[in-house]
Formats: structure tokens, C-alpha cells, sequence
């Protein structure tokens, strides 16, 4: 797993490792992330995706295998150093905020990293100009928006400058705009800087703009591979409590009425465009 900036190798973890009668939450699991990436990792509640994500911060370690991050094996020594390089966005926008201002509040994490004033004020308003929410530094955070606020929360992490963002559940709680404006910001941004992405979800509508999936079920990996590959598992999927992209379950509506739709459509987008392609031709 050389040259990636996040790996699990045959990692195994139990929160009662004493008492066989307990399943591990994670079970020899190995999976690499590479730089520049964009990796949704899915599953349904218990799954395992929540110790997961303790893992690769260091909130937990491993009883067996190893986590590797920035080229550094996680550790207690170490993980200061790696935490350095991760930006990291959670399920609930209003927790994660301490600032008055939009502008208080991404500085936050650089005043205590001991950023200079002057570099503090320019990561600011250029973390704040790749989410479009410059135009929001003095506004008050409890006035925003549920996806206003989780973009702001991306900017926080940006004005780190990390090498990997992961987001945990991060649009979990936000109604269908905002889950829109998210996913299309954290898009527009791996377009623009190459940014490595790991996205930690349930949501296959996210996941689909991902460019590899890994998905989880009782703390195993169950399958990897591109959206195209993993979505075309649609029966086992749901069987494991994931509901597919709403564009294939409407292509699948609209297959089972008789229209000639491929059901490869993984977007609403690109359901319409197929059904404009092939009613205009008639």
C-alpha cells in the first residue's frame, strides 16, 4: 500500500475485545487511498463506518493490523503530525461551530495552530471563496442555512490547507438543497485542486460522484469499485439496507413500463438527457 495517504491494513477492532461473544465492529479490513482520490466509503447504521472514522484520526487504534496515514504508521507519537493533514467535517453543522462570525469561526483552528495574523486573514477569505460563501464573513453562523453552514465547515477544514478531507455523515442532517450544495461544492473543489476526498455515508446519491466506492456491512468490506460496478450489485445493495440512486430507481420504473431507458443513469441529469436523446430521435 506504498504511496497511498490513507491505507487499513487487515485491520481489526472490538469494543469488548475480552468478551468473545462480541462481533468486532471492524473485521479485517484493508482498503488504500490514493492522492488526489475521491473514495465514498458506504454502509447502513452499524456497519462499521463510525469506527472507521474513529480509526483513521486516532480516536481509536486497531488490536489487530495497522493504520497508515501520510506515510506515518497511526500512533500515539505520530498522531499529532497526521491530524496536521486532515480536514475533517461531521454530521451536525451547529456543533461544530465557536465563532460569532463566519469569519471568527474558520480562523478558530488557524489561531490554534499558531498562524500568523496576516496568513490567518488571507486563508480566511481564500477558504471562504472556494465554498462561495465570502460574501457571508460577518454573518452570524445560527443565521445560515443547514448547507450554508456545513460549507462553512468545509472552509474551516480548507484553511488548514489538509492533504485529505473526510467527511463523516456530512450531509446527513441537511434537508435535499443543502445536501445539493454540499455535494456540489466538495465537486467544484476536487475539480479545481485535486483535493483528496474520503466521504463517509449512506447516501448513494453522494456516493455516485465518487471515483471509487467501498462498501461496508457488519464490519466487513462487502465489495469495491467504481459507482458503475458497485451499482450494478442494485439487489444486494438494497438487501443490505441501501437504497440505489434515485435516477436508477426510476430508470428501473421506467424500464419495468416498457421505455427504453439502459438504467446506467446515475443522476437525474442524465436520466433526462438519455429520455430527451431517445424521444427526440423518434
Amino acid at each position: 500500500m506504498n504511496g497511498s495517504i490513507l491505507s487499513f491494513d487487515q485491520v481489526t477492532f472490538t469494543y469488548m475485545p475480552e468478551d468473545e461473544s462480541v462481533k468486532p465492529a471492524v473485521s479485517d479490513l484493508s482498503f488504500s487511498i490514493k492522492e488526489g482520490e475521491w473514495v465514498a466509503l458506504v454502509g447502513h447504521n452499524g456497519s462499521g463506518k463510525s469506527t472507521i472514522a474513529k480509526l483513521m484520526n486516532g480516536l481509536l487504534f486497531p488490536q489487530q493490523g495497522t493504520v497508515q496515514a501520510m506515510g506515518l504508521d497511526m500512533s500515539e507519537e505520530s498522531l499529532w503530525d497526521i491530524r496536521s493533514q486532515m480536514g475533517m467535517v461531521f454530521q451536525n453543522p451547529d456543533n461544530q461551530f465557536v465563532g460569532a462570525t463566519v469569519q471568527d469561526d474558520v480562523a478558530f483552528a488557524l489561531e490554534n495552530n499558531g498562524i500568523p495574523h496576516d496568513e490567518m486573514v488571507v486563508r480566511v477569505r481564500e477558504s471562504l471563496q472556494q465554498v462561495k460563501m465570502e460574501e457571508y464573513l460577518d454573518h452570524e453562523p445560527h443565521h445560515l442555512s443547514g448547507g450554508q453552514k456545513q460549507r462553512v465547515a468545509i472552509a474551516g477544514a480548507l484553511a488548514l490547507r489538509p492533504r485529505l478531507l473526510i467527511l463523516d455523515e456530512a450531509t446527513s442532517m441537511l434537508d435535499p438543497q443543502g445536501r445539493r450544495e454540499v455535494i456540489e461544492t466538495i465537486r467544484e473543489l476536487r475539480e479545481a485542486t485535486g483535493l483528496t476526498v474520503l466521504s463517509i455515508t449512506h447516501d448513494l446519491e453522494e456516493a455516485a460522484l465518487a471515483d471509487r466506492i467501498l462498501v461496508m456491512n457488519k464490519g466487513q468490506k462487502q465489495m469495491e469499485g467504481t459507482p458503475d460496478s458497485v451499482f450494478s450489485a442494485g439487489d444486494e445493495l438494497t438487501e443490505m439496507g441501501l437504497d440505489l440512486p434515485f435516477a436508477m430507481r426510476m430508470a428501473g420504473l421506467l424500464q419495468q413500463a416498457g421505455v427504453p431507458v439502459t438504467g446506467e443513469s446515475m443522476t437525474e441529469h442524465e436520466l433526462v438527457e438519455e429520455l430527451w436523446t431517445y424521444y427526440s430521435s423518434k
